[in-house]
């Protein structure tokens, strides 16, 4: 009798070619990715990179930082839509653009919404443009605020300032101490180091809480303004750096460049929590200068202002 040469089916050879490369399900699932990715920048958390020194002496150009979007609940500048034009004009045009995010028309009010306290670090769009800040939450709905002579006045009492004390940072790649800005700061230390020799004032808002300043002319543009009575739903933000900061103290927009008095509470984006790591600007293309480029010291620095007790 002939041999029965047929294999049962599961022990049929396999097939050697490869399966088709499933293009679509390979999208739908980077579409899933990125919407998970933007939903949790919308309204959980993103990262901020600082840009300016206008919060010296707390955050540095090259400090990463997280801001936690949920802290004053949602308004119409807390989702993150990318500006796919934006985008390619910056990294392949070369010209920078203020966001590489779609800015949503302006609504009022906010979803499960509360106003920031004193002293909170916070980072702001200003009125009808697509860029963000970081500043310092001053004054509340219904204060009177001016300044005189740097000082600041809060409902006509002015905010307790320690005596003036000087502290050096670091000068890097990121941390020029520009003599321009800072004339005669930028100072040459016994190991041969450079570092920026800066005026610290340290202020106590009426609740409790205190932070340091940089104080650096005893009469810029700044350091006179108001009064002024914050309106309802506005909060009123400062610089730490008074004299290199453009903020509520200064005019929207222009060569200014500043906030425009008070903002709507709505254009809050979120809270800066703390700084992830911070970079000096030393790094190259090349891989192993990143470890190198890294600032010690900072990374998990809180930047909560510290309460008094």
């Amino acid at each position: 009798m002939a041999d029965d040469l047929t294999l049962p089916r599961d022990e049929a050879p396999a097939a050697t070619g490869k399966p088709a490369f499933d293009w679509w399900a390979e999208a739908k699932g980077l579409f899933f990715l990125l919407l998970a990715v933007l939903g949790f920048h919308s309204f959980i958390a993103k990262p901020f990179y600082i840009p300016s020194e206008s919060m010296l002496p707390g955050l540095m150009v090259g400090d990463r930082l997280v801001v936690s979007k949920f802290a004053y609940g949602w308004s119409f500048v807390s989702p993150t839509i990318p500006n796919p034009v934006a985008i390619v004009e910056d990294v392949v045009f070369r010209r920078p653009a203020d966001s590489w995010a779609v800015q949503l028309p302006f609504r009022k009010g906010r979803i499960w919404g509360s106003v920031p306290e004193r002293g909170d670090v916070v980072i702001v769009t200003p009125p009808g443009q697509n860029s963000d800040y970081i500043k310092r939450v001053i004054g509340l709905p219904g204060d009177t605020i001016a300044v005189r002579g740097g000082v600041v006045l809060l409902n006509g009492k002015a905010v307790e300032r320690a005596p003036v004390t000087y502290r050096e940072l670091p000068v890097d790649d990121n941390a020029t101490c520009d003599p321009a800005q800072y004339p005669g700061a930028r100072i040459t230390k016994g190991d041969g180091t450079l570092a920026c020799r800066l005026p610290i004032v340290t202020e106590t808002l009426p609740n409790g809480r205190r932070y340091d300043t940089v104080d650096l002319e005893p009469d810029s543009p700044g350091d006179d303004y108001g009064p002024v009575r914050i309106p309802a739903d506005h909060v009123f933000l400062m610089g730490d750096n008074r004299d290199r900061s453009a903020d509520s103290r200064f005019r929207l927009g222009g060569f200014e460049r500043g906030l425009g008095g008070p903002v709507p509470v709505e254009n809050i984006g979120g809270r800066a929590e703390f700084i992830t790591f911070s970079v000096d600007g030393s790094a190259t293309l090349n891989p192993l200068t990143w470890w190198r480029s890294l600032r010690g010291g900072r990374a998990g620095t809180s930047l909560h202002p510290q309460e008094s007790r």
